[in-house]
C-alpha cells in the first residue's frame, strides 16, 4: 500500500501518517510505504504496475487520480469509490462534467464501471459486476467511442453518450 502525503509542507498529512502507522500493525502482511505525493503522481505515471493501492487523503487522492486519468486515455473511463467503515459512495473520477451536461458528447463509461464497483463492493454481486466490466470491454473494442477516446480527426464519428450506454446494455443481453 502507498500513502501519498506532503508531511514537510503541510501538518494534516503528519495526523494521516500517525494513523496509517497505527492501522498499517494490524495488518503484518501488508507493506506500506509512504511518499511524497508529486513524487506519487510521476511514479503512477511512470511505473502504473509499482501500485497495487494507493491511498491518500481526498485532495490529494482528486489529483492523483487525474494524473493516472492519461494512462488509459481519458477520465471518462476512471471509476471511483470511497469505501468507509459502513458508507461507500461511487461516482465517475471526472465528476458529474457539468459543462458538457445534455449534450449528449460525456463517456459514461466511468459512470457505469462505477456501477460494477457498487454491485462488487456494497452488495457482493461478483458476477453482475464482472458482466458489466466484460460488457464495457466489448463495447470500446467494438470501436464505439465518444469523442474524448477519439483522435481529433475522428471526432466527428463519435458516439452520443446514449448510443454508447446503449451499446452496453446491448452487449449485457448478448447477441
Amino acid at each position: 500500500v502507498g500513502g501519498g502525503h506532503k508531511a514537510t509542507v503541510w501538518e494534516p498529512p503528519r495526523l494521516w501518517r500517525e494513523v496509517s502507522r497505527e492501522v498499517a500493525k494490524d495488518y503484518p502482511d501488508v507493506e506500506l510505504e509512504f511518499m511524497y505525493v508529486d513524487n506519487a503522481a510521476m511514479q503512477i505515471i511512470q511505473k502504473p504496475s509499482a501500485f497495487d493501492v494507493l491511498v491518500t487523503e481526498n485532495m490529494f487522492g482528486d489529483i492523483l487520480s487525474d494524473a493516472a486519468s492519461v494512462l488509459p486515455g481519458s477520465l471518462g473511463l476512471m471509476p471511483s469509490a470511497s469505501l468507509g467503515d459502513t458508507v461507500h459512495m461511487y461516482e465517475p473520477s471526472g465528476g458529474s462534467a457539468p459543462d458538457i451536461a445534455g449534450k449528449g458528447v460525456a463517456n459514461p463509461i466511468a459512470q457505469i464501471l462505477s456501477g460494477a464497483m457498487m454491485l462488487r463492493y456494497s452488495f457482493q454481486m461478483e458476477t453482475e459486476a464482472a458482466a458489466i466490466e466484460a460488457a464495457v470491454e466489448t463495447v470500446l473494442k467494438s470501436g464505439k467511442l465518444t469523442g474524448d477516446l477519439m483522435e481529433a480527426d475522428k471526432k466527428d464519428a463519435a458516439a452520443k453518450t446514449a448510443e454508447v450506454g446503449d451499446a452496453v446494455c446491448a452487449a449485457l443481453s448478448g447477441p
